[in-house]
């Protein structure tokens, strides 16, 4: 395994992690969660990833478990949480959002639920425009002054956004953002690429992205109408085939083809390929992974020696490919 700093923290994460969205609590129960949390141990992952949304806090529930079933040294892994939906199906008011309160009671539950005394990684899961941005930093420096988080940071904010709750924090000598939790794939490239680029030397934001396989499009198991036996095919699902292809199904399964298409020629599987290009962004301090079977998870977590298997030219290469 590889170890990169998040962002100019001194926090040393596997370049790929592993997480329990659309997993965990739903389609994965305690036996393998636990196959897959130790296989993902045995190579070197001392990243996992979680929410209080995912599965309704199942999720947070299964992992925490899990981990402590195996007994993994606590100064040897790190786990997060995020704060924005709420764990509940239909939250009240003061369940939900980025209020000191929702924040702090968020934090508190899923302490419990994963069975940790601190969270090493606590993310704002989206903007919340009903609460001032400054209550949300004093939030989380009051959560990190206490001991119960050590890092956190945001998920699929604007750059804008950032900047300013960086801004008030370092003006007032609060903890400040040190990451984004952003999707990052050949399907989705602009925020990390283009909208964030002045934010990794300005504030040392660190990166841990999500759906490097752009929900399991970019594997080339799916066809018209995203036919295939992968998460956007569970009826479910549909959300998501929605916000993964939305108005472009027809323009967005061709270029995930194209790219299927030449990793097979080059005598890849794609589903590795698309995570190594991921990794080859220097600003990525971690890929986040989902899987639904040992066999999955270890595939994929040989993306980490494919990066370093072509030259430039293969690379580029693929991304004119699912550029078309």
């Amino acid at each position: 395994m590889q170890y990169r700093r998040l962002g100019a923290s001194g926090l040393q994460l596997s370049a790929l992690s592993f997480g329990a969205w659309m997993t965990f609590g739903r389609q994965v129960g305690r036996t393998l969660a636990r196959e897959l949390v130790a296989a993902a141990w045995d190579h070197g992952v001392n990243f996992f990833d979680n929410a209080e949304a995912y599965a309704n806090g199942d999720a947070e529930r299964v992992m925490g478990d899990v981990i402590a079933d195996l007994r993994l040294p606590r100064d040897g892994y790190c786990v997060s949480s995020k704060v924005f939906f709420g764990s509940v199906q239909s939250p009240r008011p003061t369940q939900r959002g980025l209020s000191r309160k929702h924040v702090v009671d968020a934090c508190h539950a899923a302490l419990l639920r994963l069975r940790v005394d601190y969270l090493d990684l606590y993310y704002c899961h989206r903007p919340d425009p009903d609460t001032p941005v400054e209550e949300t930093v004093a939030a989380m420096d009051l959560l990190v002054r206490q001991g119960k988080v050590l890092y956190w940071g945001t998920s699929e904010w604007p750059e804008a956004l950032i900047r300013e709750a960086a801004r008030f924090a370092r003006a007032n000598h609060l903890a400040a953002p040190a990451m984004e939790q952003p999707q990052y794939n050949l399907l989705h490239r602009e925020r990390v690429e283009l909208e964030y680029a002045p934010l990794y030397s300005e504030l040392g934001l660190g990166t841990t992205t999500w759906s490097p396989l752009a929900s399991g499009l970019l594997t080339g198991k799916y066809g018209g109408d995203a036919e295939g036996q992968g998460r956007l095919a569970r009826p479910e699902a549909a959300w998501l085939q929605e916000l993964v292809i939305g108005q472009e199904e027809d323009r967005r399964l061709a270029r995930a083809q194209g790219f299927a298409a030449l990793a097979t020629e080059l005598g890849e599987r794609p589903a590795p390929l698309a995570i190594a290009w991921c990794l080859r962004n220097p600003h990525v301090s971690s890929v986040i992974l989902g899987a639904s079977s040992v066999a999955q998870l270890q595939e994929n977590l040989g993306a980490l020696e494919l990066a370093g298997r072509h030259d430039e030219p293969v690379w580029r290469r693929l991304e004119a490919a699912v550029a078309r």
